[in-house]
């Protein structure tokens, strides 16, 4: 496993963020999807401000795993664009990360 990462992403109701974090889940993509919300988002769309209550989907998963998360997300997601950004995890409780790296698809244990 390269780096722990986690990904941010949205969706416009509970019920799509909750079918989104479980996909991934089932994938292995992510050892875990916490979803937060609801939330405001305000942005520009098609040359307008626009505004929104959202849904924040922050999936635990590993830095080589990214691509393929990514095609899922994109694949399952509702949004034309959806927002899909990563960030690395410089630190972190040891047997959290060990965990998480257990938990995804490229583990020695996992199917």
């Amino acid at each position: 496993m390269e780096e722990a990462i986690q990904v941010f992403t949205t969706a416009e109701t509970k019920e799509e963020a909750q079918a989104i974090g479980r996909a991934l889940v089932e994938k292995r993509l992510a050892a875990c999807v916490q979803v937060v919300g609801p939330i405001s988002s305000i942005y520009w769309w098609e040359g307008e401000v626009e505004a929104a209550e959202e849904y924040l989907c922050l999936i635990k998963t590993s830095s080589d795993l990214y691509g393929e998360l990514e095609a899922a997300l994109k694949a399952i997601h509702p949004y034309d664009t959806p927002e899909i950004l990563a960030s690395p995890v410089t630190a972190g409780n040891a047997d959290y990360l060990r965990w998480l790296r257990e938990e995804l698809r490229d583990s020695p244990k996992t199917p």
